[in-house]
């Protein structure tokens, strides 16, 4: 293991030695997997575990190396495993909107966010922190996305019959994903015109980072919206590029 982590480290080393080509200078760097082995592995399994220990070294920030480690294989078996119950989990009726109030400066409820849980079908609880990522990932996160949209709408339409809710607003957030779709727009907007719900109740938490990876399409499918009488509000701010 060591011969290998040093010629390993010294392969890191030379590549990323800066080289000139045709009057421009250049640098690159690399990532490696290592994976030790015995007598009784065949080379098929012996790349597998090398090409995984790769991954993570990129995982790690690239420019390094990585040793293969049994457990990367069950992390990746776990992941696999979770995917294929998250693909199964919109027809089983295992996702859950929970609504969390949003209290005004007076106390008074003013809205709810909606904020989804998965129950599987054992009774317990898989975290948001852990199948939201698989979701945006896989791109499970736009049937899931367009499921809470249509949810959201639908409970905005249920609360107009309840004087105390009736003019509650709904939060939702909106994936990057989701929100890079051509049709977003025309999406939200059908599902106002379906609901025959008023559009200044809808509102839709997007990301600074998200804005930011496209400003000129983001501001103009807000803008649209806003006209619509959609409202917005920037989820997670300061932890990426704004400051007060």
């Amino acid at each position: 293991a060591t011969l290998a982590r040093d010629f390993g480290n010294r392969v890191c080393r030379e590549i990323a030695q800066p080289y000139r080509l045709k009057d421009s200078d250049y640098a690159c760097t690399v990532s490696i997997g290592i994976c030790l082995f015995d007598s009784s592995e065949t080379v098929e399994h012996l790349l597998k575990n090398a090409d995984m220990a790769m991954y993570r070294a990129k995982d790690s920030g690239r420019n390094t190396l990585r040793f293969f480690d049994p457990e990367m294989q069950a992390t990746l078996d776990r992941r696999s495993a979770l995917e294929g119950d998250l693909r199964q989990a919109l027809e089983r009726d295992e996702l859950q909107p929970y609504y969390q109030p949003q209290v005004g400066p007076s106390g008074q409820v003013i809205g709810a966010e909606i904020l989804l849980r998965w129950k599987t079908r054992s009774g317990g609880f898989i975290s948001p922190a852990d199948f939201i990522p698989l979701a945006e990932e896989t791109g499970l996160i736009l049937p899931i996305g367009a499921w809470v949209m249509e949810g959201a709408c639908r409970q905005i339409k249920a609360w107009e019959s309840d004087a105390r809710a009736s003019l509650l607003q709904v939060s939702v957030n909106v994936s990057a994903r989701q929100f890079q779709q051509e049709d977003f727009v025309d999406t939200v907007r059908s599902l106002l015109d379906d609901f025959a719900i008023d559009a200044s109740r809808l509102k839709l938490e997007l990301t600074e980072s998200m804005i930011l990876d496209d400003i000129a399409t983001a501001i103009d499918k807000m803008q649209l919206l806003r006209e619509f009488g959609v409202a917005f509000s920037l989820d997670d701010f300061g932890t990426g590029y704004s400051s007060l």
